[in-house]
């Protein structure tokens, strides 16, 4: 019995973690989004919805988090209320643009296009917004317009319009499909559009523009699904425009995602984009051996992680590689930075350009090659402690900035790379006691 209720407990706090975690309890009014359902529950929608773009672990969005519940429950049946934990589902927030946290978003008559909330952080203040817009929305709907909320492959269609002609967008048909799409390894956006959609027609100069701006990352296609109708059953199309998303690499029929993003050729190229970095294999750690690896790293890249180990002779090989593995643990989340490392001491002139030199190892600065600005680490060289430390830096926020004296680095020395092995300390010379007159020396110390 003890033991059922000790599992019990463990489950409940998990539970309780998980609540805890995604700031908003199952039983509240805060509907919780995911790139699953956001399509499907915002953007398709015909109500007006205010979302939340938030990370479990700001204070900011905690101290948010009552008045969003409060906001939610007054304006249940009124005004949607969302949330999007965008530190688990960055692609959904990059999405949107969101760089802080918490961000508000109101997807109002124009669901393509949100705005953004610059009200107060009170429910009070969430609630008359909210209605404000929803009047706007009703009085644009009375005047004769049509809102703009529903997208995707809805039944009152939106999307593709006259075949797009622009050089950059691959025309698709149902003999080509195949060769085209399955058999390439290349990610592919491809839109099923119908010549008469009003929506179709006004996507085409985005989708142009898109494919031209992701050239040589990512395919654009069109397919006319009134005239090639057996790849447009196939993919199950029932409404204008369709959008399919259909990954790198070896394709399978099964294997397209429907896209949830916006139908401006910036939301199209930030997804798009956001799609080929999380493809992308994390990067390796080099060491700093001459002046191009530090130079590749910090120019081609706008931020830079460079770290200063300790001496071999003090960490070993065991320590040192356990320091590498901890920076390896966090590449995964940062792929479009440079990461690169010194042996403490083999590098003197960049350690002191980052303020490092003489202040205990291992040690880490992030480094801006734009603005030759920098921030140190200034917590654990852990796991952990390198993930939350980069978080920040990223966002730019908790951190103290400070500039590369001179905005140049120092002279990078040209070593040996490390042989992966323990260090050996070095022999001490051998001295001949022969060369001395012992009975000389004594008898000086006699005087």
């Amino acid at each position: 019995m003890e033991r059922c209720v000790a599992i019990s407990l463990g489950i409940a706090l998990v539970f309780l973690a998980a609540v805890t975690d995604a700031l908003y309890s199952s039983s509240s009014d805060v509907v919780q989004l995911n790139p699953n359902n956001f399509n499907d529950k915002v953007i398709k929608s015909d109500a007006v919805w205010l979302v939340e773009f938030y990370a479990p672990w700001c204070g900011h969005c905690k101290n948010l988090a009552p008045e969003w519940d409060k906001a939610a429950s007054a304006l249940k049946g009124i005004v949607k209320i969302g949330a999007v934990d965008a530190d688990n589902h960055k692609s959904l927030g990059g999405q949107y643009g969101v760089r802080g946290f918490p961000t508000i978003k109101i997807f109002g008559a124009n669901k393509q296009k949100p705005t953004d909330y610059q009200g107060g952080r009170t429910a009070d203040a969430i609630v008359t917004e909210a209605i404000r817009v929803a009047k706007d929305v009703a009085s644009s709907r009375l005047g004769g317009k049509k809102s703009g909320g529903s997208g995707g492959s809805g039944s009152r269609g939106s999307g593709g319009g006259e075949k797009p002609s622009d050089k950059d967008v691959i025309t698709l048909t149902d003999s080509n499909f195949d060769e085209e799409v399955l058999g390439s390894t290349d990610p592919w956006l491809v839109e099923f559009y119908a010549p008469w959609c009003g929506h179709c027609k006004n996507l085409a100069p985005e989708w142009a523009k898109a494919a031209t701006e992701l050239k040589g990352k990512f395919k654009l296609g069109a397919l006319d699904a009134t005239v090639e109708t057996v790849k447009a059953s196939a993919y199950g199309v029932r409404g204008y425009p369709t959008i399919k998303y259909f990954p790198a690499g070896k394709k399978e029929f099964d294997s397209p995602e429907d896209y949830n993003g916006g139908r401006s050729a910036s939301d199209i190229v930030n997804w798009a984009n956001a799609k080929v970095a999380d493809a992308m294999p994390p990067p390796e750690v080099l060491e700093i051996t001459d002046e191009k690896v530090l130079k590749d790293a910090c120019e081609a890249h706008q931020l830079c992680v460079i770290s200063f180990l300790p001496h071999i002779l003090d960490s070993g090989a065991v320590g040192r590689n356990q320091y590498l593995q901890h920076l390896k643990d966090n590449t995964e989340r940062h792929k479009q930075w440079g990461w690169v490392w010194a042996e403490a001491g083999a590098q003197p002139e960049l350690e002191n350009s980052l303020g490092i030199g003489g202040f205990g190892y291992p040690a880490m600065a992030v480094l801006n090659g734009r603005k030759m600005t920098y921030t140190k680490l200034k917590g654990p060289f852990s796991k952990e402690g390198i993930h939350e430390y980069l978080r920040a830096a990223s966002m730019g926020r908790g951190l103290s900035t400070e500039v590369v004296p001179g905005k140049k680095l120092g002279e990078i020395k040209k070593t040996d790379p490390w042989d992966g092995k323990d260090g050996v300390m070095p022999e001490e010379e051998d001295i001949d006691l022969s060369d001395f007159d012992m009975d000389e020396e004594e008898g000086k110390d006699e005087l």
